[in-house]
């Protein structure tokens, strides 16, 4: 047994040497072509990205539209407060008479009780109605905002001509390269064309 493998152990050996003595002569007697490869054929990709946070602290079109919104929202705020307070005070109103038996007849007291379960009902009618005005308008804000971003950056490309212009928020990507951000030149472009429009 032992001879057996030694024995095999020897003709594998030689078949190895063999085969590297073959391939020395082979590369010996035939000169190998070499062929260079001239230059890499893939187009280069162009990749930017603007960073959503900084545009809207700087995008004068959003600062404005924010300040709106947050003012009419304060006003339907005090509006909706002023109106709780004066239905506050009629039904504590309510209370006192009824308490006292100041209501001269029961029909006096069912009126003045249905007159504030009106107002109140008309209360929630119009922060229902003024929440959804809000609402709608929030939306047209964000649609015009997101429409003028996109114009400006296709118009912005067109003499740029990257392939790709990502947005980054928040932490959305792990590691990109600084020289890619394109976010200063994006909010000068974009609050100089607001600003001629506005004139």
């Amino acid at each position: 047994m032992k001879t057996i493998k030694t024995i095999a152990t020897t003709l594998c050996a030689s078949a190895l040497m063999l085969t590297f003595t073959q391939c020395n002569q082979v590369s010996q007697q035939t000169p190998v072509e070499t062929q260079t490869v001239c230059c890499d054929t893939t187009p280069a990709i162009k990749i930017a990205y603007v960073d959503i946070d900084t545009l809207l602290v700087n995008y004068k079109l959003w600062i404005e539209l924010n300040e709106e919104m947050i003012r009419k929202e304060e006003n339907i705020r005090a509006t909706l407060n002023e109106k709780a307070k004066s239905l506050q005070a009629d039904y504590e109103e309510f209370e006192r008479k009824l308490n006292n038996n100041a209501f001269a007849t029961r029909e006096r007291a069912e009126s003045e009780q249905n007159r504030i379960l009106k107002k109140s009902k008309d209360l929630e009618e119009l922060q229902e109605r003024l929440g959804n005005e809000l609402a709608i308008e929030s939306n047209k804000n964000n649609i015009l905002f997101r429409d003028s971003i996109n114009a400006y950056i296709k118009a912005y490309n067109k003499e740029k001509g990257y392939n790709v212009i990502l947005s980054r928020i928040g932490d959305n990507i792990l590691y990109i390269d600084n020289e890619m951000n394109i976010t200063h030149e994006i909010i000068e472009g974009l609050n100089a064309r607001y600003n001629a429009n506005k004139k």
